[in-house]
């Protein structure tokens, strides 16, 4: 019965979110929230305890910048249990992600949960970003309550391609975040987020290479 009201819940969420996923792929979506749920109750991997909080808050939330991506090399800084790369590299099988972050117990996690979900379109990296040297640049750096715009600018300018996009994930207007990171000979734009079954602000703010 809960099981059914979790899909019913996703494939609601998924259509308000005007989002084209396989019924295999919606199963695989809600394999990892319980996959995560499992999880959580050992090594604390993620404040939402609720599975059925879980569908928007980490699974629709992650879905709803689907559109924001861009080129076929993403890479998801800060991912802690896999968010939202899990997520979106299960919709697009097509694109590579690398999902990163310096935290030993998260990325053990997300190592078996690509195991377990057979996704073999994601690369598991354990370092710090300001650390991390991969062997090519990415079209798309996404972030998710990783730090504040001008410190996340800072972290990832060594890793995003000339023509690339930083995809930062927020919770809140960030007219300071702005103003702080000095953005202006680059192409920002912040777009507010529809998150079906989710209260909150969310917004992505999308930061181009200098404009010429």
């Amino acid at each position: 019965m809960i099981e059914t009201k979790l899909k019913q819940a996703l494939a609601v969420g998924i259509a308000d979110l005007n989002l084209q996923i396989s019924e295999e792929q919606q199963d695989a979506l809600l394999a990892y929230i319980t996959l995560l749920n499992r999880w959580n109750r050992a090594f604390n991997l993620t404040a939402v305890r609720d599975q059925a909080e879980m569908i928007p808050r980490h699974l629709l939330d992650s879905l709803s910048v689907s559109a924001y991506l861009q080129g076929d090399n993403i890479l998801d800084v800060g991912t802690g249990p896999g968010l939202p790369g899990i997520p979106l590299a299960i919709i697009h099988p097509h694109i590579q992600f690398t999902l990163l972050d310096s935290n030993g117990k998260k990325t053990r996690f997300v190592r078996q949960a690509v195991i377990e979900l057979g996704l073999k379109n994601v690369q598991v990296e354990q370092a710090r970003v300001e650390a991390y040297k991969p062997p090519h640049l990415f079209d798309t750096i996404v972030t998710r309550a990783f730090a504040a715009l001008s410190e996340i600018l800072d972290l990832t300018s060594h890793l995003l391609s000339p023509t690339g996009r930083l995809l930062a994930m927020k919770s809140r207007q960030v007219e300071d975040e702005l103003l702080a990171a000095n953005l202006t000979e680059r192409s920002v734009e912040v777009i507010p987020l529809q998150v079906p079954q989710f209260e909150g602000e969310r917004y992505a703010v999308l930061i181009n290479h200098k404009v010429e």
